[in-house]
């Protein structure tokens, strides 16, 4: 089956699941084949799929995330400073005006820290 994928590596590929994929197949969206009692897709038929069905953006590949509440918001013209409480963790964030005010974010509004970082160092 080298020529071929399973329904589930083409729901991989697309960001779906394979009942989307099942019920795309039933409404004429996608024909699968059938190989062994498995619905496969020629892998030369990915790309076209691909095309008509971009895969969902991923929000994030960052592992650590922390729900909290927004302590504090110091905003300037450009700026701004997000303080969040993460439980026993104070987490703060330097992110454009723009983007504060994107997200809404205000004391006592509800938030994640998404913390992705190759390289921390702190020295006193």
């Amino acid at each position: 089956m080298a020529d071929y994928l399973r329904i589930g590596e083409v729901a991989s590929a697309l960001g779906v699941s394979v009942d989307t994929l099942r019920r795309w197949e039933a409404d004429g969206r996608v024909e699968f084949e059938r190989q062994r009692g498995q619905r496969v897709l020629r892998s030369d038929r990915l790309p076209d799929l691909l095309a008509r069905h971009p895969a969902p953006r991923s929000a994030s590949s960052a592992r650590n995330r922390m729900a909290g509440i927004v302590v504090s918001v110091k905003r300037d013209d450009v700026m701004a400073q997000v303080e969040l409480a993460c439980g026993d963790y104070r987490i703060v964030s330097l992110m454009s005006r723009e983007a504060a005010d994107d997200l809404g974010l205000e004391p006592g509004s509800p938030a994640t820290a998404v913390v992705k970082a190759t390289t921390v160092i702190v020295e006193a």
